[in-house]
């Protein structure tokens, strides 16, 4: 229980300050554990890191699967929506993700955990559409909107749902 309140506060510390910003003593602080205590369960920044990812990831999963209460078309562009709530409540700088594997390019645990990520999200998107044949594109939608919210902000979700529409349209013939 206590391993993962640290690992929520640890996300939501990167998330804010992002991951060169904080030191050890810093994130100590942000989880309310003594030093001791933080480097019992995550002895590195880099696995704290990892543990906030893998923290995130779930949350972000459950997120975007929320309560069906559509499909294909209708379902996808929903999702949109929700990535556009994500954005702009828990990741306005951008996904956090990518900001991880920036500070640590060559970390390969944060590589990985990165990496599994964005597999679940394309699988997930595939899904929710009712077409794995798109889950690439639609992935790459996601990607787009992710990396321009800093900047673009809710036109990113619009342009990204019309795409998505013609799409599904094209396909569907």
């Amino acid at each position: 229980m206590l391993k993962e309140q640290i690992a929520a506060r640890l996300e939501t510390a990167f998330s804010h300050y992002g991951f060169a910003e904080p030191s050890v003593s810093q994130l100590k602080t942000a989880c309310n554990v003594s030093l001791r205590t933080l480097y019992k369960h995550y002895p590195s920044k880099e696995i704290m890191t990892v543990a906030a990812l893998e923290y995130r990831h779930k949350r972000y999963m459950t997120f975007l699967l929320g309560e069906p209460e559509s499909s294909g078309t209708v379902r996808i562009t929903q999702t949109f929506e929700k990535l556009n709530q994500w954005m702009t409540e828990f990741a306005p700088n951008g996904c956090m993700s990518l900001n991880a594997l920036a500070a640590f390019p060559e970390n390969t645990d944060i590589k990985a955990a990165v990496m599994q990520h964005k597999h679940d999200v394309r699988v997930l998107l595939g899904e929710q559409a009712q077409r794995p044949d798109l889950s690439m594109a639609l992935f790459l939608l996601h990607e787009g909107v992710s990396s321009v919210w800093p900047i673009l902000g809710y036109d990113a979700i619009e342009s990204a749902k019309h795409s998505i529409k013609q799409m599904m349209d094209i396909r569907k013939q």
